[in-house]
């Protein structure tokens, strides 16, 4: 009795092959990529206004300083805007959702909110006095830094909702790579206006116009919401039964649920995700704030220090994020993230070198250059990586919770750096001192590099968005 035949073993199937270079810069045409830069540009407006450029304005009208440090905590929204992106996630804007969906209808509502909140501010003014609203005298500062909590609350909510809409939107790793380049192009453009170019101005035209100015370039964001489609996900998540929010089911599945969805899809993996995203930029976080007093004590001018980086220093900006975007269409996001990690803490021996050198102004601009190359490569590669492992149903949330996670041990750290300067300086040069530091700041980043190894070694494969559903009540 003859046997059946065993039928051949089938292959496993090959993986899709990467996309060659001429693919690569075909798709830097599709509508998508430039709503992104738009939204990008949106997105980026608002944080000086309410942060550095406000208190440039602030201290002009002889404000005192404990006032516009006070006043800088209204930059915490940014810190704590997980708390309401369940919101986001969950409901539909009001006046708008019906209209544009849920995704373009909270855009939309964001932007006009933070216009109309810097017109508030600029016809109110940071100056001392009383001011007569609704027939009581109130405090002009109060009223001011009312308005800029607005701002700050709206700009925050825009963040959310334009990061759901960039990370729902791309068909694949390699579309994301390209729509997280554009969103940090646009930004950065954004914060060249709102750091550069309203001090001129402002020189110009004074305060008041220049903010009402910046309210009207909101309007970037409003065109590219209206040429934007609503993503699919998010219809189909519009569209599936949710328990309602204000129950106890409901809060658990927003509030809670993005946490299990997360730890469910990436398993044992998702904690290492999280401590290499928590470490990846600390090297930047903890110099930042020893850089401006660095190139005072080093004795290179502000106007030096603000021509290099509007000039040579943007172009190496945008080649950085360029070279990120097109690495993470062509390699995909963990070597992308590995790179960053070598690049990024490699930037800040730059300085170590520039403090031993002196004030050579070709040595400043070749360290310049370095830095503004490597942090934007950096910042893609780990914006391009978090969003990548966010979930269909909790995209808001959970990506306000890595992007909100990835910064606090930084913020923390960084309020020690100037201690760390001046302990180095026992028995050297305050210049040595600093360079010492820079080099300490680099060797921060080795634990996130060692991360990175393991996940580029041994990383699991998950699709954009994640594969689970949201879960439901039974």
């Amino acid at each position: 009795m003859s046997e059946a035949p065993v039928p051949p073993a089938k292959a496993d199937p090959a993986p899709p092959a990467r996309p060659g270079w001429r693919d690569v810069l075909a798709r830097l045409r599709q509508p998508k990529v430039l709503v992104m830069l738009l939204l990008g540009f949106s997105s980026g407006i608002p944080i000086y206004l309410v942060g550095n450029t406000l208190g440039f304005w602030m201290r002009e009208n002889a404000i005192e300083l404990s006032t516009i440090g006070f006043l800088s905590w209204v930059g915490l929204a940014y810190s704590l805007k997980f708390l309401w992106a369940p919101l986001v996630d969950k409901v539909d804007a009001p006046l708008f959702g019906r209209w544009l969906g849920r995704r373009r209808g909270w855009m939309l509502l964001s932007q006009l909110v933070v216009a109309a909140a810097l017109v508030g501010m600029a016809l109110v003014e940071p100056r001392e006095g009383q001011l007569l609203l609704l027939g009581m005298a109130v405090d002009h500062l109060v009223v001011f830094g009312a308005m800029a909590l607005v701002v700050a609350f709206a700009s925050a909510t825009q963040d959310i909702v334009i990061d759901a809409w960039r990370i729902e939107s791309a068909d694949s790793n390699e579309q994301q790579g390209l729509l997280t380049s554009a969103a940090t192009l646009g930004y950065r453009g954004a914060l060249l206006v709102t750091d550069a170019l309203i001090l001129i101005m402002a020189a110009q035209v004074g305060w008041v116009v220049s903010y009402e100015v910046m309210a009207l370039l909101m309007g970037v964001g409003v065109v590219a919401v209206l040429v934007a489609r609503e993503p699919a996900a998010s219809v189909i998540a519009a569209r599936t039964p949710h328990p309602a929010l204000f129950t106890a089911q409901g809060l658990f599945d927003a509030l809670v649920g993005p946490f299990v969805a997360f730890f469910r899809q990436h398993g044992s993996w998702a904690l290492l995700m999280l401590l290499t995203i928590s470490l990846y930029r600390l090297p930047d976080f903890v110099m930042g704030p020893m850089a401006n007093p660095f190139y005072a004590d080093l004795g290179i001018d502000k106007e030096t220090v603000g021509a290099v980086r509007g000039s040579i220093g943007l172009v190496a900006t945008i080649l950085g994020i360029a070279a990120a975007g097109l690495s993470a269409v062509r390699f995909g996001f963990v070597p992308t993230l590995l790179a960053g990690a070598v690049l990024g803490p490699g930037s800040n021996l730059a300085f170590a070198y520039l403090a031993l050198h002196g004030a050579d102004p070709g040595v400043f601009a070749g360290a310049m250059v370095i830095d503004n190359f490597c942090s934007g490569y950096a910042g893609v590669a780990l914006i391009g990586y978090m969003s990548s492992l966010t979930h269909i149903g909790y995209t808001a949330t959970q990506y306000a919770l890595l992007s909100s996670f990835y910064a606090l041990l930084g913020k923390v750290l960084k309020g020690f750096s100037g201690v760390a300067v001046e302990h180095l300086e026992a028995g050297r040069t305050l210049l040595e001192a600093y360079s010492l530091f820079f080099v300490g700041t680099a060797v921060v980043g080795l634990p996130a590099l060692l991360l990175c190894i393991l996940l580029t070694v041994r990383r699991p494969r998950t699709p954009v968005g994640g594969g689970l559903e949201p879960s439901t009540s039974d």
